[in-house]
C-alpha cells in the first residue's frame, strides 16, 4: 500500500513519535493505522494510542443541572474560536443543553429529531439550520450525555471558560454543602487530570493482558533489559502497569489539593465520608473535552511531511 504523507501526519499526531518513525512503521504494517501504532509502542516509540490528542475543533462544552439530581452535558462545535467567544452561540449552546437535560433520547439521531424547547413547531435539526444561517458558520451538536442519580447527587464543573465540562454522579445517603463542595473538587480533579475509570473494578482482564504484552515487547526490545532474568521483567512489567492504572483510575490518582501532596482521591473520599457519617463514592463521572478526536482544516504540515518522505 502506498504510504502518503496525510497518513504519516495522521500517525504522528496520535502518537507523538517521529515523522521516520511513524513512516516506518505505517511501511510495516501495509498502512494499517491501529497496527501501525501498537507497533511504535512495542518499540518504545509511542506511550499509548491517543486518537483523541487530535484537539483542533472550536466551539463550547457546557453543562445543566435540573434538581441535584438530573444533569447534561453538550459539545457544540463552530468553525472559528472567534464565533465560539460570540454571545449569540453561547446562548444556544445553553439552549442545546437545557434541550439535553430534558431529552429522554437514547442518541443523537434522536436528539436532533426532537421538538426544539423554545419553539415546538422546528426539530433540535431545523433550530441548528436556522443558527448556522444567522451566525454564518458552519456548527454541529456533536454530543450530549445525561446522567440522573440514583442515590445522591450530581455536580458539574466547566473549565477553560467551556474547554471542558465534567460531571460527577455522588453516590451517598447524605447530601449537603460539605459534600456538593467535595464532589466539584473531584469533578475538577477529573477536568485536570483526564482519568479514564473510576476505579480498577472497571478495568478488564483483557485491557490489562494487553497492557503488559506491549510493556514486554518494549522490554524485549532493550538491549539492556531484555538481558535481565525472567522473574525481574516479570517484576518490571507489573510495576509500570501499576504506575499506569494510577494515571488513569480516579481513586488511585494524588489528589490535586493534597496537602501533603500524597493523599490519594480515595483517601480524600474517605474523609469526606467520615465528616459525612456515611460513604461517599464516586458511582460516575463524564468528561468532555471540546474537539476530541476532531481535526482543522488541512495545514501545510503535511507538505513538510512529503518533503522529508521523499529524501
Amino acid at each position: 500500500m502506498a504510504i502518503t504523507a496525510a497518513m504519516v501526519k495522521e500517525l504522528r499526531e496520535m502518537t507523538g513519535a517521529g515523522m521516520m518513525d511513524c513512516k516506518k512503521a505505517l511501511n510495516e504494517t501495509n498502512g494499517n493505522m491501529d497496527e501501525a501504532v501498537e507497533f511504535l509502542r512495542k518499540n518504545g516509540q509511542a506511550k499509548a494510542e491517543k486518537k483523541a490528542g487530535r484537539i483542533a475543533a472550536e466551539g463550547l462544552c457546557t453543562v445543566m443541572i435540573k434538581d441535584d439530581k438530573t444533569a447534561a452535558v453538550v459539545e457544540v462545535n463552530s468553525e472559528t474560536d472567534f464565533v465560539a467567544k460570540n454571545d449569540t452561540f453561547k446562548a444556544f449552546v445553553d439552549a442545546v443543553a437545557t434541550q439535553a437535560v430534558n431529552s429522554d433520547a437514547a442518541d443523537m439521531d434522536a436528539f436532533m429529531a426532537e421538538a426544539w424547547n423554545e419553539d415546538s413547531s422546528k426539530t433540535v435539526k431545523d433550530a441548528l439550520v436556522e443558527k448556522v444561517a444567522v451566525i454564518g458558520e458552519n456548527l454541529n451538536i456533536r454530543r450530549f450525555e445525561k446522567v440522573v442519580a440514583e442515590n445522591g447527587c450530581v455536580v458539574s464543573y466547566i473549565h477553560g471558560g467551556g474547554r471542558i465540562g465534567v460531571i460527577v454522579e455522588a453516590d451517598t445517603s447524605v447530601v449537603n454543602d460539605a459534600v456538593k463542595e467535595a464532589m466539584t473538587n473531584i469533578a475538577m480533579q477529573i477536568a485536570a487530570l483526564s482519568p479514564k475509570y473510576v476505579s480498577r473494578a472497571e478495568i478488564s482482564d483483557e485491557y490489562i493482558a494487553h497492557e503488559k504484552e506491549i510493556l514486554r515487547a518494549q522490554i524485549m526490545n532493550d538491549p539492556k533489559e531484555s538481558q535481565k532474568p525472567e522473574k525481574v521483567i516479570n517484576g518490571m512489567i507489573e510495576g509500570r502497569v501499576n504506575k499506569e492504572l494510577k494515571d488513569i483510575c480516579l481513586v488511585d490518582q494524588v489528589y490535586v489539593k493534597a496537602e501533603d501532596g500524597k493523599q490519594t482521591v480515595g483517601k480524600y473520599l474517605e474523609a469526606v465520608s467520615k465528616e459525612a457519617g456515611t460513604t461517599v463514592s464516586v458511582k460516575r463521572f463524564v468528561r468532555f473535552e471540546t474537539g476530541e478526536g476532531l481535526e482543522k482544516k488541512q495545514e501545510d504540515f503535511a507538505a513538510e511531511v512529503a518533503a522529508q518522505m521523499n529524501q
